[in-house]
């Protein structure tokens, strides 16, 4: 070889070293572990999430049930309640148009009973009479009115229905009747009153509806 080759050859092969290509250096087992314990954290927080979220979930609709299940017994109860209530209603009506037709009607509230007048049996002190009878029928209505607060108190109140617009959400119209006095579908006249809203209704109020007038 001549001294000019001698002089292009490199340095490694001069010197007679071979060739070493540098490499990454491979992570040590201390990262190793540490990337390993991060991954299984991330895991066990989303696994933790998921199960609060879960939990939230089936809370509320346990919540949801059990209102919807307080909300049914009370409507059953005020639905059980519903015909004492309408009794003591109809007692009052009577009383009511007994009390209008006492004067000289036989049997009808505060009138003397037949044969009274021509030496019948005399009524014990009191016993009986106007006042008697206008006690008894205070007495009912006191009632009555304990039967709607409690109605109220279990979320079924009592509509308020006359002068207000109809609304089938809430009224049953039982008849039509022509009123100068009042603009047409204006309720007039409760037959049977309702209770509740639209949202807890517990019964509609049966209703008289007005016309428009001839």
């Amino acid at each position: 070889m001549s001294e000019r080759e001698e002089g292009r050859a490199g340095p490694d092969e001069t010197r007679g070293e071979p060739r070493v290509e540098s490499r990454p250096a491979e992570p040590q087992p201390e990262e190793r572990g540490r990337g390993e314990i991060d991954e299984m954290v991330a895991d066990l927080e989303g696994r933790w999430l998921r199960a609060v979220a879960e939990l939230d979930t089936v809370r509320r609709r346990m919540a949801r049930d059990m209102e919807r299940q307080r909300q049914e017994e009370r409507a059953r109860v005020a639905a059980e309640w519903l015909p004492v209530l309408d009794n003591l209603e109809l007692a009052l009506r009577h009383a009511g148009d007994g009390a209008r037709g006492s004067h000289g009607v036989p049997g009808a509230a505060g009138a003397p009973p037949e044969g009274a007048a021509g030496g019948g049996s005399a009524r014990l002190p009191g016993e009986g009479g106007p006042g008697h009878a206008e006690a008894v029928i205070e007495g009912v209505r006191a009632v009555r009115d304990q039967a709607v607060a409690v109605l109220a108190r279990l979320g079924f109140p009592r509509q308020e229905a006359v002068g207000h617009r109809f609304d089938p959400a809430v009224h049953e119209a039982v008849g039509a009747v022509p009123d100068p006095h009042a603009a047409p579908g204006t309720v007039i006249e409760v037959v049977r009153p309702g209770y509740g809203d639209a949202d807890h209704l517990l019964r509609p109020a049966s209703v008289v509806v007005s016309t428009k007038a001839d």
